[in-house]
């Protein structure tokens, strides 16, 4: 079985986020950028799948600019064998949008005929969760979502789902879509050799065109502004002073 894993390259989730002065977007002149951390989850699945023998091959995808081939040889230095890079932008401040990012996908997936897509539940920068549910409707596959355990026997995945009241088990026909969750596994760190190797390993370059894909965003943004600032509390000395404070604020 092929396992088929997109990587989206982000602002590292370490990093403050600074919003440009015209506020337009957000800035990312100088800003450090790395792998989607679900997404990096879900390469650490797709590799943990590989070396228990349920899978054959694993092949990481990014649609994006031409920067993304570094967080592509992040993914091949973890365990992946091979990438595939879309070109879809010059800006890295274009985001390319869910629908876009899908409808690439679906064209890969019919070249590549994977037997699962492990993908990142969302991306940190906006959060759209989009893309797997979309990318199921396309392929007409089955799908599971916010997965935190994973288990493929045969053509059937067992996977237990994050939902707002506890946990769901649920079985899908292969092949199918799963985006991953943070209590899915931990993501390893890619050692020094390995790191060395991956820029060995075959990545191919293609671009959106090539899929006859239109890019051209659906959604503008009108406004990017900074959280408002919290602001500062207070103490009080009884219960009978916070709840008086309480009724003054129209808390109660």
């Amino acid at each position: 079985m092929k396992v088929l894993v997109p990587v989206k390259r982000v602002i590292d989730y370490n990093v403050k986020v600074r919003v440009k002065a015209d506020g337009t977007g957000v800035d990312l002149a100088n800003v450090k950028m790395s792998m989607n951390p679900f997404d990096e989850i879900a390469v650490e699945e797709a590799i943990r799948l590989k070396e228990a023998g349920k899978a054959d091959e694993v092949v990481a995808v990014s649609i994006g600019v031409k920067q993304s081939q570094e967080t592509l040889r992040t993914a091949l230095a973890m365990g992946a064998d091979r990438a595939i890079l879309v070109i879809a932008a010059d800006d890295v401040h274009q985001d390319i949008e869910p629908l876009t990012v899908a409808k690439i996908m679906a064209k890969i997936v019919e070249e590549e005929q994977p037997g699962l897509v492990l993908a990142g539940k969302q991306a940190i920068d906006n959060d759209m969760n989009a893309t797997g549910q979309m990318l199921s409707a396309l392929l007409g596959w089955s799908q599971a979502t916010f997965a935190s355990d994973l288990d493929v026997e045969g053509d059937t995945a067992k996977v237990t789902r994050e939902v707002d009241g506890g946990l769901q088990t649920i079985s899908v026909k292969m092949p199918a879509i799963v985006t991953v969750d943070l209590r899915l596994n931990e993501p390893r760190y890619a050692s020094l050799p390995n790191i060395m190797k991956a820029k060995k390993k075959p990545l191919d370059e293609k671009t959106a065109a090539e899929f006859g894909v239109d890019v051209t965003p659906r959604l503008t943004v009108v406004e990017t502004k900074e959280p408002e600032t919290r602001a500062a509390g207070i103490k009080v000395a009884s219960v009978d002073e916070l709840v008086v404070k309480l009724k003054e604020a129209g808390a109660v």
